[in-house]
């Protein structure tokens, strides 16, 4: 019984694409109506993106497939709706992630950010997590894991390593070795010929120690996952938990704060630019301003939580350690300051990296900030004609056009090519959204998101508030088993219809819950970088459950006080606004 029950748990996901819409199936064929098949089409989409019985991108082609047959839309109509200009966007965007990888420049930033907050393990911790969330602005939340999560394992191992070092050097004081953290680079080299020798076991330690300096790129191998490690103290352990827990965290957090950080974040803006155009405030500009706010309290309440859960309470220590430092803090910081040292001098690449960088920024923040007129208002007969996707492609081409090195005869190497490119692009992300969109047009067009909305209506004799806090909740506990975007996907056409039954900012539903996708933080499977920290073998799956069930609460709150105060007026949330047209809301569906 039990092998054939292994047996068919390992035919799972042909089950769930065979049974799904067999079981499915009536609900089209005994209410013949388009909403009934519209909404065939979404359960089976949400079964597959939930399961990923199916690669999430070839899920989202399902609308391409199935409208047409139905009758919802033309195969032509479904096929416009696969490339936008969020798709635009991204392809600036991933130019510029792709030149940062290349030249280390996300490499210099991290370690420089972590010298300038010191060693100490809370300290460390807050380094590491303002480091890894400014990065995360800009690049996906899996780059930015992948990325800091090789130096973070080094740190680690180094002062774990220096620690028996000097527990060593104080049992045997009679040796003549007074200082031993000037002897640890020697001394590990000592420890790593040993090691080879003696076929340690533990390769993972003198692996990430040798090999992350020299490496130009973290990504390109991530270390095998040290289960096998010995921690010598408690403390050790725990300055491990909370160092990857940071890391995972904050690369969630810090993508919040711009529109282009998290795919959920674009694929809300696009959804608002396609379906309510007349919305303007909804720009690179007016979400910074509104996000940073957030970005910070919850990175902030996010230290404070692990510091508490993992180094404990004494948090005078932690800020007060500039002036007193251990031999393990002192190994810390020879470790970071040599892996800094090792990078040389900012090359030409990083420093042209660094203004397109800033320049790309510059030009988003200021394009129709709102609360002043942007350089967009330099072109007052095409109003709306240039976004956010303009400025990302005009920057992202120049990476094509700018030579790398000195040209030559014979060489003309740019900053980035076009294999590097497509090693980085995303093109499941691209389907996925496009998808999204194909969803949402088909709900639209047959009716189901009306139906919907009639019926959740009477969620309307609620406070707004109340009915915002449900869905916040709702979409953070499914985020934490389906992927954030699918998930996103999913409730944008269901909530923006009800908001407009109840006569309610479309806005003031669509942002908490956009941002509260981002909240998954319980299991490793609940998002890439999760995933990634917990392949180095620090953690175990309470752990995670623990420190992001607290992380989870924090979230939800830091969102509904930011739409219930500063972003108010931000996006004018009080007032039910001209430009979110009725849908239709009358039932002429016949369900």
């Amino acid at each position: 019984m039990r092998a054939f029950a292994a047996g068919l748990w390992s035919y799972r996901s042909l089950l769930i694409i065979i049974l799904t819409p067999l079981l499915m199936l009536p609900l089209p064929l005994i209410i013949q109506t388009q909403v009934a098949q519209c909404a065939f089409t979404l359960v089976l989409m949400a079964v597959f993106w939930m399961t990923e019985a199916l690669p999430l991108s070839v899920t989202a082609l399902t609308p391409a497939l199935v409208f047409p047959l139905f009758g919802i839309m033309k195969s032509s109509e479904v096929a416009t709706l696969y490339f936008k200009d969020f798709h635009l966007l991204l392809l600036g965007v991933i130019c510029l992630a792709t030149s940062i990888e290349k030249w280390g420049l996300h490499r210099r930033i991290a370690l420089k950010l972590v010298t300038l907050v010191g060693v100490n393990p809370g300290m460390l911790m807050l380094g590491l997590m303002m480091g890894c969330g400014f990065l995360s602005m800009w690049l996906s939340n899996t780059s930015t894991a992948a990325m800091v999560m090789p130096i973070v394992e080094a740190v680690m191992q180094q002062v774990m390593s220096a620690e028996g070092q000097v527990s060593s050097q104080q049992e045997k004081a009679s040796s003549g070795i007074c200082n031993p953290a000037l002897q640890l680079e020697g001394d590990t080299e000592k420890e790593y010929e040993k090691a080879t020798d003696m076929k340690s076991s533990e390769p993972v330690i003198n692996e990430v120690v040798l090999t992350v300096p020299e490496e130009d790129h973290a990504t390109e191998a991530l270390p095998s996952s040290p289960l096998n490690s010995k921690y010598r103290t408690h403390r050790d352990h725990m300055m491990c938990k909370s160092l990857s827990l940071c890391i995972a965290y904050s690369a969630s957090i810090g993508g919040l704060t711009t529109l282009p950080g998290t795919s959920s974040n674009l694929i809300f803006a696009e959804y608002i630019n396609q379906f309510y155009p007349g919305c303007k405030s909804i720009n690179f500009g007016n979400w910074f301003i509104f996000s940073l706010p957030i970005c910070i309290i919850v990175l902030l309440s996010a230290w404070i939580w692990l510091h508490w859960l993992f180094l404990g309470s004494d948090f005078r220590s932690s800020l007060c350690s500039r002036g007193r430092q251990s031999e393990r803090e002192k190994a810390a910081a020879k470790v970071i300051k040599d892996q800094y040292e090792a990078l040389g001098p900012m090359s030409q690449q990083e420093m042209i990296t660094l203004v397109i960088f800033l320049l790309m920024a510059v030009l988003w923040f200021v394009r129709d900030p709102g609360f002043m007129p942007g350089w967009a208002s330099l072109f007052p007969d095409y109003p709306s004609y240039a976004t956010d996707a303009t400025v990302a492609l005009l920057l992202g081409i120049l990476f094509f056009i700018i030579p790398a090195k000195r040209p030559t005869a014979d060489n003309y190497e740019t900053m980035i090519t076009w294999k590097e490119f497509q090693a980085c692009m995303p093109w499941e992300i691209c389907l996925l959204v496009g998808g999204g969109f194909a969803l949402a047009e088909g709900t639209k067009v047959s009716g189901l998101s009306s139906w919907v909305a009639e019926l959740m209506s009477p969620l309307g004799n609620l406070p707004v508030l109340a009915i915002v806090t449900i869905a916040c909740i709702i979409v953070t506990s499914i985020t934490e088993v389906a992927s954030n975007p699918a998930t996103i996907t999913i409730f944008l056409p269901i909530l923006s219809p009800l908001a407009e039954a109840i006569k309610v900012n479309p806005l003031y539903m669509l942002i908490p819950t956009t941002l509260s996708v981002s909240f998954s933080f319980l299991f490793p499977v609940s998002n890439p970088p999760n995933a990634i920290v917990f392949a180095y073998g620090h953690l175990s799956i309470m752990d995670m459950v623990k420190a992001g069930l607290g992380l989870n609460v924090i979230g939800v709150l830091t969102v509904l006080l930011a739409v219930s105060t500063w972003g108010t007026p931000i996006f004018d949330l009080n007032t039910y606004p001209d430009w979110a047209s009725s849908h239709g809301l009358t039932n002429t569906t016949g369900i």
